[in-house]
């Protein structure tokens, strides 16, 4: 009897399919994880440097907003300096005090101390950032220079008190005035008596009694003025634009009903700088730009204009190598003065102007940041237009 050995055959697409599902090997595997990571990190290195431009191109138009905005504010107040100072340019220059008192709990006692000016610039020591403090009378109506022809302890005789309401700031100016014999603030009261009451207001009287709830009254000070004329201010423009600690155009404001306040304008504003234009030689067109404060009446009519720059600061971190030789600024913004300028400091650029260096190595970490410079050029238009007073 013979046995037979069958052996079963795999068919040919068992051992392909077979084959076919081994999976990759290690190699493979490896391979494509290379590729994949280097995709990633392309992406990423592009998403990044993506990302960084557009930080930069944002920052850089918070900048530009943040300057513009901080010029502006600066040439609307400017504009407006002097009013009601300006109407008898004689007075420029004088020193003026005052004492605000505001009673309540608790009261509050501010004295005051000035210069009789449409604008005082108060230079920072090594190129620090300059405080600008512009006066103006806002009075809703008109003002006009009001002449004194005698005075008591709590009223002031004059020719005609055009203008003049209860509750005005009005400066009594002496014939002459000096540092002895300033200027002083008082605020206009009025009784409802009118004529001929001397504590009421009416047309040859403005009275100054002591009390209220607010006041610049204070009659012994008073006593010792022999005032010319009034100037109405109205309710008191007095502000004081500064750069704070944190880098922001900061203001500090005094007006006739409320002690001084200071707050923050605009952010990003890391240094301000101010020039008095003046007429040196009378032909009514400036001729010189300086810081340098005018010290005496006739000075104080040369100053007809106020250039003010202000440099805004981006606030995205630009990195660098660790040299920081390639830093995005390496040296301070300069401002340009024109190819005639004087002013001391200056240095050429661009081989037809003289510029001015703007310090910003104030701020921390300065080269890592990008700054912009903003400047104008604003007429006292209330100096000009008294200027034959």
């Amino acid at each position: 009897m013979r046995t037979f050995l069958i052996r079963s055959r795999r068919p040919a697409f068992a051992t392909a399919r077979r084959a076919w599902s081994r999976g990759v090997t290690l190699v493979e595997l490896m391979v494509g994880l290379v590729l994949g990571m280097l995709t990633v990190l392309v992406i990423t290195q592009v998403l990044a440097l993506s990302e960084g431009k557009k930080r930069t191109i944002s920052s850089g138009s918070d900048a530009q907003v943040n300057g513009s905005l901080a010029l502006y504010t600066l040439q609307r107040e400017l504009q407006m300096a002097g009013y009601g100072i300006a109407a008898k340019a004689e007075a420029l220059g004088c020193p003026i005090t005052g004492t605000f008192t505001a009673t309540g709990t608790p009261t509050i006692t501010e004295a005051f101390a000035g210069t009789l000016a449409p604008v005082l610039i108060t230079a920072g020591a090594n190129g620090a950032p300059d405080q600008l403090t512009v006066m103006q009378g806002r009075k809703t109506g008109f003002s006009v220079p009001i002449v004194v022809s005698a005075q008591s302890t709590d009223h002031f005789t004059v020719l005609s008190s055009l203008g003049a309401q209860a509750g005005d700031v009005m400066v009594a100016v002496p014939s002459i005035w000096n540092a002895t014999a300033p200027c002083r603030l008082f605020s206009v009261t009025d009784d409802g008596l009118g004529s001929p009451s001397n504590t009421g207001l009416w047309a040859l009287r403005v009275p100054h009694a002591e009390g209220g709830a607010t006041s610049w009254n204070n009659n012994t000070s008073l006593a010792t003025t022999t005032a010319s004329y009034l100037l109405n201010l109205g309710s008191l423009g007095y502000s004081v634009f500064s750069i704070s600690g944190n880098q922001s155009l900061q203001i500090s404001t005094r007006t006739a009903a409320a002690p001084t306040s200071t707050s923050d304008l605009f952010p990003q504003i890391v240094n301000m700088k101010a020039l008095y234009g003046k007429d040196t030689n009378g032909d009514g067109v400036v001729d010189t730009y300086d810081n340098t404060t005018p010290l005496n009446n006739s000075q104080w009519r040369q100053v007809l204009t106020i250039r003010v720059a202000v440099v805004a600061r981006s606030t995205q971190y630009e990195k660098s190598s660790s040299d920081e030789s390639d830093a995005v600024t390496q040296s301070a913004p300069l401002w340009d003065l024109g190819a005639t300028s004087t002013v001391t400091g200056v240095v050429d650029c661009n081989g037809a102007s003289k510029c001015l260096a703007l310090k910003v190595d104030q701020v921390s970490d300065w080269k890592h940041y990008r700054y912009k410079v903003y400047d104008t050029t604003v007429p006292l238009r209330n100096i000009l237009w008294n200027s034959a007073s």
